[in-house]
Order: structure tokens, then C-alpha cells, then sequence
């Protein structure tokens, strides 16, 4: 936000942000409820003319998010620190409906304002998490952009006890206990877009750490193309959630983009006329036409509970955020063998390391063979930037590591540079590298004689079906990742 602009609330209530200058004009977009009194208001508050052009609700709600959702910090955040007695009042500064940026003035004390800061700073650049972790001199503040953290900020030991007594006020947490862990979830709006935020908080030799994980519906992508999923492999995976019954698994670390693949996969249903039922920890995004239930361990609502009511209510499909024991395993194995389709997300690190997973889990091979569809692995790698972004023929090491990786070698590869528009880190987003694993009969047969992951991957292989590291060989050709990246995310 730069100096020629309103303040966040008077921009909402006035319906004017200014967008550009043209001399000592302000270019301004205005909203349909905007009146010639507030515009007259505007230009009196600004003091510089005005060329207004109106635009729609829709636009003008972009055009302010995007005016403030990257504004610059708030001055002097570090001075007055709110002391012990000042800590009742903030707690009572609850943040509900009213919009973050008009929240956050002045007035507010320095951690509330720089809570607020960070916020819509972290969601301006697309970051995933913030960390705030506690040292012996206050507290480093790291955003998780792109799956990648990065230093961002380094506050005073007095405003860092402030800010993480702030984080639990706002998630209703305990401000008083600080030798357990704790976490819980609120939801606020940062410039009129509606974030879920997960607070996690753990005591630590320097005193508390938070981490805050952002879910930023209107940011979601739920479509297999904007996930970056190969056509084949689209198709593949449409046809298995298709499926009357069966079991589909989606397998990898946390934070490769399984539970955003099985929303993709479920939008792909036609929910009119199925009744869909999810169990998950959390739910991250509200689904239409799913019944989505989150699990709680502090009432003993577990995944295996969950399902067990789940398969009373009629489901035609069910979608499992994750399978972690024998006895969801077992649930989930019945109802997909009873007529039921059941999607289900598991940490694996290779697709054929799901199958062994399950089985030590204690399900009968016999039992998985008869309803497993396939299993698909996933990881998330950075996208270059595209205005950075340098390019050329691979080095004698880089092709033995391709050929090491049995990934085709390119006439060029692709590496960041950095620049203004990716702020410096040469990768802009993110996207998918897959690998889908049918049950074949040899795969049947496989499961049959418990064979080891390590002879799923080499019979998966030895049947044309690419690893993730050979699936990589289009993207690394079209430069939108780089070598090192895959290699970061992959094994052989």
C-alpha cells in the first residue's frame, strides 16, 4: 500500500482504491455503492485529484485484494510492547468477521498488528505456514512458500511472548498453560477473502513456538489439469473413481498434495445422485454435496469410529483423509469389498510401499487383492519462474544423474536465477509429478505372495509404468522445473 492510498476500511466504506498514478493524478477503481459524497471524501482525505473508473462488485473486491493484500508493514511494530496487564484487553480483541486489515490500525497493540501483518503477508506471497520459532535473544518468523521455508523476520523476546499469547486468543486456546502442546483452528478475513488457519503451539527450550498453517479456499485447485496431472494419468484415475466399488489410495509425504488430489477426484463425481461422506483430520475445504466429518481424539471421535457410523448412513462413496491403523485399514477394506467405494489417502513414500504398508498393518492379502483399483504416488516440485529462468545443454554431470534416474535426457535443462517478480528465488507456484499403479493380475499375484515394495516397483517397471523420477522428463524438457528440484523431491 503505498502513500497514496486510503486506509483498508475507508477504501471498503468510501468504494475507491486507488490502482495507479498518472502525474499528480490518482487512478482510481470504484465500486457501484461508491456516491460523489464519498468520492469528494476521498479526494479531501488524499489530497490529490482523482480520475475515478467505475467497475464491478467483483472487480473492485479483486482490485482491493489486491491493492492490500501484499501492504507494506505497519511502522514501528517492535515499539510498546504490551505488558502483562495489557494482555486481558487484547485477548478480548477476538478476530471473527471483521476484516483483518481494518483491524489492524494503529491503535492496536504492536502484537496484534503484527500478527495481522504477517498474515497478509503470508497469503499475499502464497505461503503455506509461518513459523514462529522461539530463540534466546525473542523469535525468527519463517514463511513456507512453494514447500521451501524462508526467514522472513526477527522479533524482540518481549513481543514474541505477546504474539503467541495472541495466536491462542485467537484459536481459543489456553493463554495461561504453556508447558503442554496445544493447537486449534479460527477463521478471519483478510481483505474479504475467508482463510482457515490451523495454530499448533509447542513448548521449547527458548519458550513457545507457533506455527500457523493457512487454507486458503478461493486459492484451492481442485482440477487434475491445474494440478499438472499427465492426460493418461487423468484418465486412469477417472476411470477407477468411477468405479461402483473398490479401493483407490493416493500415497505420499506430508504436504505432496494428497488430500488437494482427493477433493480433485471427488469433484469428478457426479454428487447429485451419489451420497458422498468424508472423515478427515482436518477438513481443509468445504466440498459441496459432501458430508464431511473431522475427526476429534479429545471425545474419542477417531477415523475408525468415523467409518464405523459412515457405513450406516448409506454412503455410496467414502473418502478417508488418512489411513493410520490396522482397524481403519480393516473398515475401509470392508466397506470397499461390500459394494462401496472408498478413496483413502496414505504416507507412503513409493506407490508399491502401499500395499506392504497395509499388509503389515495386519489386512489379509487376499482381502486387498479383491478390491484395491490402483494406487497413485505424488509429489509437488517448484515451478521456474518464467521471467527468470535460464537454460542450457546439460553438463556431463547432470546427464550421468539423468542417466542415473533413467530419465530421457533433454537438449537443455532449466535453472533459477531469481528476479523481482519470484522474489528473488527463481520458482513461482508449484505442481504435481505422478505415478499410477493399476492392479494388474501380476500386481494381484504379487499381493498374494506378500512380495516386498522393492518387487512391486521392479515389476511396476518391468510392465511400462514410469517412476516418478522418468515422469519428470516432460516437465524438465519444457523448463518448468529444474533438475535439482525433481531431485530434491524424488528417489530413485
Amino acid at each position: 500500500m503505498s502513500d497514496s492510498s486510503l486506509p483498508f476500511e475507508l477504501a471498503q466504506e468510501y468504494g475507491v482504491v486507488i490502482v495507479g498514478e498518472e502525474g499528480a493524478t490518482l487512478l482510481a477503481a470504484t465500486a457501484p455503492h461508491m456516491t460523489l459524497a464519498t468520492l469528494a471524501a476521498a479526494r479531501e482525505r488524499l489530497g490529490k485529484p482523482l480520475r475515478p473508473t467505475a467497475v464491478s462488485h467483483d472487480e473492485f473486491a479483486l482490485k482491493l485484494r489486491t491493492a492490500y493484500s501484499g501492504a507494506a508493514r505497519v511502522e514501528a511494530l517492535s515499539r510498546g510492547s504490551p505488558t502483562a496487564s495489557q494482555l486481558p484487553a487484547e485477548s478480548r480483541n477476538v478476530i471473527d468477521a471483521e476484516d483483518l486489515l481494518a483491524q489492524a490500525s494503529a491503535a492496536d497493540a504492536p502484537a496484534v498488528r503484527l500478527l495481522a501483518d504477517l498474515l497478509r503477508n503470508a497469503l499475499a506471497q502464497g505461503a503455506s505456514d509461518i513459523h514462529i520459532d522461539a530463540t534466546e535473544t525473542g523469535a525468527r518468523v519463517r514463511f513456507r512458500i512453494d514447500g521451501v521455508l524462508r526467514d522472513v523476520e526477527t522479533i524482540d523476546v518481549s513481543l514474541h511472548a505477546a504474539m503467541i499469547a495472541r495466536c491462542k486468543v485467537m484459536a481459543n486456546l489456553d493463554i495461561a498453560e504453556r508447558r503442554l502442546p496445544q493447537d486449534g483452528r479460527l477463521q478471519v478475513l483478510i481483505a474479504g477473502r475467508r482463510v482457515d488457519v490451523r495454530v499448533a503451539t509447542l513448548p521449547t527450550q527458548h519458550g513457545e513456538r507457533a506455527v500457523l498453517r493457512l487454507l486458503d479456499t478461493a486459492a484451492a485447485a481442485l482440477d487434475f489439469n491445474v494440478l499438472g496431472m499427465p492426460q493418461e494419468i487423468q484418465s486412469a484415475l477417472r476411470d477407477a473413481v468411477r468405479m461402483p466399488n473398490g479401493l483407490v489410495l493416493v500415497t505420499g509425504p506430508t504436504g505432496s498434495g494428497k488430500t488437494t488430489t482427493l477433493y480433485a477426484a471427488v469433484s469428478e463425481l457426479d454428487r447429485a445422485t451419489l451420497n458422498v461422506v468424508s472423515v478427515e483430520d482436518p477438513v481443509e475445504y468445504a466440498l459441496d454435496r459432501v458430508a464431511q466429518t473431522q475427526v476429534n481424539p479429545r471425545i474419542e471421535l477417531t477415523f475408525a469410529r468415523a467409518l464405523r457410523s459412515i457405513l450406516r448412513h448409506d454412503p455410496d462413496v467414502i473418502i478417508v483423509g488418512e489411513i493410520r491403523d490396522k482397524e481403519t485399514a480393516e473398515i475401509a477394506i470392508q466397506a470397499a469389498l461390500t459394494g462401496h467405494l472408498v478413496l483413502a489417502s496414505l504416507h507412503t513414500n513409493s506407490a508399491g510401499a502401499a500395499v506392504t504398508r497395509l499388509v503389515e498393518m495386519g489386512v489379509e492379502p487376499y482381502l486387498l487383492a479383491s478390491c484395491l483399483r490402483g494406487v497413485l504416488a505424488q509429489r509437488l516440485v517448484r515451478r521456474l519462474c518464467v521471467k527468470c529462468a535460464t537454460a542450457a545443454p546439460p553438463t556431463r554431470e547432470e546427464k550421468a544423474l539423468l542417466n542415473a534416474h533413467k530419465i530421457a535426457i533433454p537438449e537443455k535443462l532449466y535453472a533459477p536465477r531469481g528476479c523481482e517478480a519470484c522474489g528473488d528465488r527463481g520458482y513461482r507456484g508449484r505442481f504435481g509429478l505422478y505415478r499410477w499403479l493399476p492392479l494388474t493380475s501380476d500386481m494381484s499375484r504379487a499381493i498374494h505372495e506378500r512380495a516386498r515394495d522393492t518387487e512391486f516397483e521392479a515389476l511396476a517397471s518391468a510392465q511400462g509404468f514410469a517412476t516418478l523420477a522418468t515422469g519428470a522428463a516432460p516437465a524438465l524438457a519444457r523448463g518448468d522445473t529444474s533438475l535439482s528440484e525433481v531431485l530434491r523431491v524424488v528417489s530413485i
